[in-house]
């Protein structure tokens, strides 16, 4: 007697998001990008290696979304436990409202008009709006935490997608067609983002002499003024990273006594933000870069 195989979910759902004109790929089960191919940091790696050229099936993240049935076809096929996943932007265009209650999301309706919705696995919404036509970053929604953006440089998981720590599915709610975004919220969201105080204006006023029982270090306000412009100045794709980086020397820092630990994670979240980090990604690579310096929060 044969035996039929459960359909996959994930491919009709895929289908139709590109049937609508959304790119879509394939994350792995824990929300993060699959792992480049060992090819691509080696033979095609170099500096002038186009991301969003690349012919791999499932390289780059959000760079190998697709509009092609072959081709997320076999995304789906190679990665059997992945996340579907929609790439934001122009390439879809979508601007997604990511809205996550656990950190102070809330619903704003003279912002949010009624649009295309999911109720995220994690708890949280995503509402779905029509891209402008001219660029909008992705980024945290400015004066409302808990609240990113995903816009050009984005991407949401999307149903029927399973969320990896709570177990509880990605669905939509109703079958509201994705509407175009309010004045208010197109306002909000193209509003370049308040800029920070030069670093070494902050710097001078946060940096204090150590104890005598301290490490220390020789110029600590020009390190941390170093740090945190090494933030600021990252490119996309290495923003987090370079946090992460900042985080660990200035826990250092924080370690010899030059620097308090409040004072260190403001201005490691200012340069977050000024850099156009989500909270999310500035709250984990802080903690992250604390805790390998064994600086605990």
């Amino acid at each position: 007697m044969t035996r039929h195989l459960p359909a996959d979910p994930r491919l009709p759902a895929a289908l139709d998001l590109i049937a609508t004109g959304r790119a879509v790929f394939v994350l792995g089960r824990s929300k993060r990008p699959v792992a480049n191919c060992p090819a691509c940091p080696t033979t095609k790696g170099g500096p002038a290696h186009d991301p969003q050229a690349c012919p791999c099936l499932t390289c780059h993240g959000f760079y190998a979304a697709t509009k092609d049935h072959t081709h997320i076809l076999a995304m789906l096929t190679t990665v059997p436990d992945g996340l579907l996943a929609v790439r934001t932007g122009t390439p879809s265009g979508l601007v997604v409202v990511d809205i996550d209650p656990h950190h102070g999301g809330q619903l704003d309706p003279t912002l949010m008009s009624p649009t295309a919705t999911v109720a995220t696995g994690g708890g949280g919404w995503h509402l779905y709006y029509t891209h402008p036509g001219h660029t909008v970053r992705s980024r945290p929604l400015p004066g409302h935490p808990g609240i990113d953006i995903k816009g050009d440089g984005g991407y949401v998981v999307t149903p029927p997608s399973v969320h990896p720590a709570t177990g509880h599915p990605y669905r939509w709610i109703g079958r509201r067609p994705v509407a175009e975004m309010p004045p208010a919220l197109h306002t909000a969201v193209t509003t370049p983002p308040p800029q920070p105080g030069p670093a070494t204006d902050r710097t001078a006023l946060t940096t204090r002499t150590p104890t005598e029982n301290s490490g220390g270090i020789s110029h600590p306000a020009a390190l941390v003024a170093a740090h945190l412009a090494a933030v600021t100045r990252a490119p996309e794709g290495r923003r987090r990273t370079t946090l992460y980086g900042a985080a660990r020397g200035i826990a250092r820092i924080v370690t010899a006594g030059h620097l308090t630990l409040d004072d260190a994670i403001t201005a490691l979240t200012d340069a977050g933000r000024a850099a156009e980090q989500t909270d999310r990604d500035i709250h984990a690579a802080i903690t992250g870069g604390f805790t390998a310096e064994g600086v605990h929060l």
